[in-house]
């Protein structure tokens, strides 16, 4: 395909959402255009808000949805992998849509899906629980993807910091999701199904801001359109995203990152149980796994700065969770400590992971082809963790191999930073014709 650039700029190519790489920024002037700057940032941060709960939710809970249904543990790793192969599937096709229709109106589009998709697997009946954990993952890809590359379009200078501040939201609401499900469940009377149900409202309330956001899209359009034309914008042939070496550097250190996060999410509450803990409790160990993130993803933003080399960063956050999953082999009394430090590590390694798609990438589409790329094969790998724990739970009669595997993870991507975060680009940058 042929993408056009302007002399020299490496930050300011149109999207068909409407705005340039800054427009976005320039809606108006003096307070009206600081109230819909400020507008925008909240929008972000309510989708933020919704692209994690719907997962979260399952896991304190899963035992229950498996004693309701009768599905066994390999199959419930299956359930909880599904929104992931969604992820796989659809990340890479994602920026398709958002060019012909736009960024924001696609966006809206999935949070009503989501909501549609909440509700549905609530529904008495295991077709509908399948059907709508699909949709449920095909809603939140679309978010994964268009989140970073709208945060890199209309903040261009502060992508770590933003970045650090949507990801803390979205942990915030992802550890809720999990330290109320069991809670939900006990006062409801009706076993799993409202513990899911309930975060269809913030799904509606996103969507209703976000509608408020687009507000004036389709002028902003028209005119990012006819700069696009402009006849001295000369066409440039580019290669695909997918031949650049530092985009399967931070695709693999996306891909680890998430399969010890959904590794966690799925199966910590059902490890603890097994080990005597009662469900309520491990629940409240996940939330305290999830809520620590908040923290350690502001606190790495202050870290990794404005430096464009993350190597160091990027290692040292990967190291405390092979720790804490050594603790809890050999020191299992110690699991809530274990759990922080896991959290401290899985909160800055998912602020990391989505920075650098922003910092490796110059323009709006090219952000958004390394997100969707990162995000296919990042969550196609982490698709198999939880499948492949709920198999060697089944095999061995033990969670000792899935903490194991948790450990190498980390490990892993320790070593893949060093590679991910240089100071490198998917492409070069565009000269005149």
């Amino acid at each position: 395909m042929t993408f056009r650039v302007s002399a020299g700029s490496t930050a300011s190519a149109p999207d068909s959402s409407g705005t340039g790489h800054s427009g976005m920024g320039h809606s108006g002037t003096g307070r009206s255009g600081t109230g819909h700057a400020a507008l925008k940032l909240v929008a972000v941060l309510l989708v933020a808000g919704c692209l994690r709960p719907a997962l979260t939710s399952v896991g304190p809970v899963l035992d229950m949805i498996g004693a309701d249904t009768g599905l066994g543990t390999t199959a419930l790793g299956v359930l909880g992998a599904l929104p992931l192969l969604a992820f796989a599937v659809l990340s890479p096709l994602v920026h398709v849509p958002g060019q012909r229709f736009g960024a924001e109106r696609v966006v809206l589009w999935a949070l009503a899906a989501l909501a549609v998709g909440i509700v549905v697997r609530s529904l008495p009946g295991a077709a509908w629980l399948w059907a709508g954990t699909a949709l449920v993952g095909a809603a939140i890809a679309v978010g994964n993807v268009l989140v970073p590359s709208i945060v890199k379009r209309d903040h261009p200078g502060a992508v770590s910091r933003v970045t650090g501040g949507y990801t803390s939201v979205m942990t915030g609401f992802a550890a809720l999701a999990s330290g109320v499900a069991v809670p939900i469940a006990v006062a409801t009377g009706d076993g799993w199904r409202w513990s899911l149900a309930v975060w269809a409202g913030p799904a509606v309330v996103a969507a209703a801001v976000w509608a408020v956001r687009m507000r004036g899209t389709r002028a902003r359009a028209a005119a990012a359109s006819a700069a696009a034309a402009a006849p001295d914008a000369p066409a440039v042939r580019e290669r695909p995203v997918w031949r650049s070496a530092i985009a399967w550097q931070v695709t693999l250190f996306m891909g680890l990152q998430s399969t010890a996060f959904y590794l966690l999410v799925t199966w910590l509450p059902t490890i603890e149980t097994a080990r005597g803990v009662n469900a309520g409790a491990a629940g409240w160990y996940l939330f305290l796994f999830q809520a620590v993130g908040i923290v350690s993803g502001l606190a790495v933003t202050a870290v990794m700065g404005r430096r464009a080399d993350q190597r160091a960063v990027g290692a040292l956050v990967s190291v405390p969770m092979a720790a804490a999953m050594a603790g809890m082999l050999w020191a299992p009394d110690w699991s809530p400590v274990w759990a922080v430090i896991a959290g401290i590590s899985s909160g800055s390694s998912i602020v990391v992971a989505l920075a650098l798609i922003g910092l490796r990438t110059r323009t709006f589409l090219h952000t958004a082809k390394l997100s969707g790329m990162a995000q296919s094969v990042g969550y196609l790998l982490a698709a198999t963790g939880p499948i492949a724990a709920g198999w060697l739970a089944d095999s061995s009669g033990s969670w000792t191999p899935v903490l194991a595997l948790i450990a190498v993870v980390a490990l892993a991507q320790a070593c893949v930073a060093l590679w991910a975060g240089r100071d490198r680009y998917t492409h070069p940058e565009p000269v005149n014709a």
